[in-house]
């Protein structure tokens, strides 16, 4: 089997991937004419983390209605499904659809659905992590949070995205501790290459005590780091066609280095309507500029179903699936 044999068809777990950066430019078009609202049409040319928030935020005016954001992720569960994804913990940015009006159980709902139907008709298995916007304020965070309360069997952890220039995890250090007596989990966006990265980094992991970090390839600065999130198993969950597009590479060597020494990097899509890539092609990207083989790859997936927020369950059958299918695949070559 070939290398992109190989990766397509291998069960996948995706940790990463924000569903309103799945809004690809066809449904993007229609939805704002159905909504009668004007978008301005994604361009590329990023360059930086700011310049692509400055293209991707405006875009979501286009989702208005419930259905219209079960639109938005039964689409991404039908590629994902394509690719052979079979769980994934979807990202969503309520304060970004509130702020403008949208209710939150409109945006929650149109999510909620779109799973259940993944679920019965797919068999592709998704979570929701609702983000707070890091460059508004925690007390909006706190309340997004609080509007959040009544829909917690439908949300399994929090996360915190966007700008990180000025936005340290502290300042958010209240609202995760609430969160985590609401017996949410934990994840981070510790961007690649951003002032005060390494700080950040130590932050999550030190102060506000993450359960995941999501990029956080910047961990190589400190090699004690490195040893904690491998001592406590904390995954990073890594995008290395994204990198490409906001720094001046996909950071292939830090993540092969972090996997080398034994900590449980994973590889998900990140924004994959804007950065070309979903979840198969950052794999195989990753495999050709890293120089992986199979068993690498495999161990990518292998880190991705145990750093899961999966119950214990379901997350063995995944498991045992995915050695199933990395077992056939060795039986089967010459």
């Amino acid at each position: 089997m070939d290398l992109e044999s190989f990766v397509a068809g291998m069960p996948k777990t995706e940790l990463h991937v924000h569903l309103e950066g799945t809004l690809e430019r066809d449904l993007l078009m229609r939805l704002a004419a159905e909504n009668g609202v004007d978008v301005p049409l994604p361009e590329g040319g990023f360059t930086d983390l700011t310049s692509f928030l400055a293209q991707y935020y405006p875009a979501m005016r286009a989702l208005v209605t419930e259905d219209d954001f079960f639109e938005l992720a039964w689409a991404y569960l039908l590629r994902a499904a394509e690719q052979s994804v079979v769980h994934a913990e979807l990202f969503f940015d309520p304060q970004a659809h509130t702020g403008r009006g949208v209710p939150f159980p409109d945006v929650i709902g149109g999510y909620r659905r779109a799973i259940e139907k993944a679920q019965r008709e797919l068999g592709v298995h998704a979570d929701l992590i609702l983000c707070f916007l890091r460059d508004l304020s925690a007390e909006h965070a706190m309340s997004t949070l609080m509007e959040a309360l009544p829909y917690k069997a439908w949300i399994v952890g929090v996360g915190l995205d966007s700008d990180e220039r000025g936005n340290p995890p502290a300042k958010f250090a209240a609202v995760f501790a609430r969160a985590r007596e609401e017996g949410f989990l934990l994840t981070m966006h510790c961007d690649i290459d951003q002032p005060g990265s390494i700080e950040h980094i130590r932050s999550a992991l030190l102060d506000i005590a993450v359960d995941r970090i999501d990029h956080g390839t910047n961990i190589v600065e400190d090699p004690a780091l490195v040893d904690l999130v491998r001592e406590r198993g904390i995954g990073l969950t890594c995008c290395p066609i994204s990198n490409g597009f906001v720094t001046d590479d996909m950071k292939a060597a830090e993540i092969v280095q972090l996997l080398r020494a034994g900590v449980k990097v994973t590889v998900s899509s990140d924004d994959p309507a804007y950065f070309g890539g979903y979840v198969t092609e950052n794999l195989l990207a990753l495999a050709r500029a890293g120089d992986l083989s199979e068993a690498d790859l495999v161990q990518l997936q292998r880190n991705a179903l145990e750093v899961s927020w999966l119950a214990p369950f379901r997350r063995d059958r995944l498991l045992a699936g995915l050695e199933a299918y990395a077992a056939d695949a060795a039986a089967a070559a010459p």
